[in-house]
């Protein structure tokens, strides 16, 4: 449990399978099963980063005790802490960061028992994000801790309605694992359900997670905007990857 001079929020970060209830990894066809876990790996390791960036919070990092993902996570970690150098690794490793193996079962019961985790650390507030949002930057972050002073949850959407984002707090927590999290009505669902029980909830702008060609578009035309406002941090591994892979595509 946290004590009083840790934080009291924590960015929960679940790590998404390849194929996930309702969430495929499905970029263009000349992608190979090489390139698609390269550039799973840097989507998991810019989501990370931002996560750590954020100030004043902890940080956990859940994934599936499959050995493949469990591989692929000490691998981001490994090569994240190598590349940070010492600052990085103080920030991992300074006690307000933890990995947590959780069983490989469906997508809406990883993310109830990261939320209850999370809870039962003693921590105030949950913000939980999957890992195949690389461009959401620090600042999207740190808004929906915000919401989270003024409202019980805040959600932030996709165009196809789904979710990128979800937080709440400790005092009105409600089960993902009842939710059907492969049909196209899930924000619906989730949204209605916590009206219907008195629940206090709010909106992030409107983003993306990086699944089919057309996301992969969104993604490099971020990268590009970031870059030219001089945000050399965010996405800053996928930028490398598709660098590397673009060339052997051609």
């Amino acid at each position: 449990m946290p004590d009083k001079n840790s934080p009291n929020t924590v960015i929960a970060i679940c790590v998404q399978e390849i194929s996930e209830d309702g969430s495929n990894l499905e970029l263009d066809e000349r992608f190979n099963e090489k390139h698609i876990k390269f550039l799973d790996q840097s989507f998991t390791a810019d989501t990370l980063v931002s996560a750590l960036s954020a100030p004043n919070v902890a940080v956990r990092l859940f994934f599936s005790n499959d050995p493949d993902t469990v591989a692929s996570v000490k691998t981001i970690l490994s090569y994240l802490r190598s590349r940070e150098g010492k600052e990085k690794l103080l920030r991992i490793d300074n006690g307000n960061f933890k990995e947590v193996e959780l069983p490989a079962k469906r997508w809406g019961i990883k993310m109830e028992e990261a939320f209850k985790f999370c809870f039962e650390e003693g921590f105030d507030r949950v913000i939980f994000l999957g890992s195949r949002s690389p461009t959401v930057k620090v600042d999207m972050l740190v808004q929906a801790i915000r919401e989270l002073e003024s409202h019980d949850a805040v959600f932030g959407p996709t165009v196809e309605g789904r979710y990128y984002l979800l937080g709440m707090n400790g005092k009105y927590h409600t089960s993902m694992a009842q939710f059907d999290w492969t049909l196209p009505s899930l924000y619906s669902d989730v949204s209605s359900a916590m009206t219907r029980m008195g629940i206090d909830w709010t909106e992030m702008p409107i983003w993306y997670v990086v699944e089919h060609p057309e996301d992969l578009e969104y993604l490099i035309r971020d990268i590009n905007q970031f870059r030219v406002e001089g945000d050399e941090i965010t996405a800053h591994e996928t930028e490398k990857a598709l660098q590397r892979i673009f060339p052997e595509l051609e």
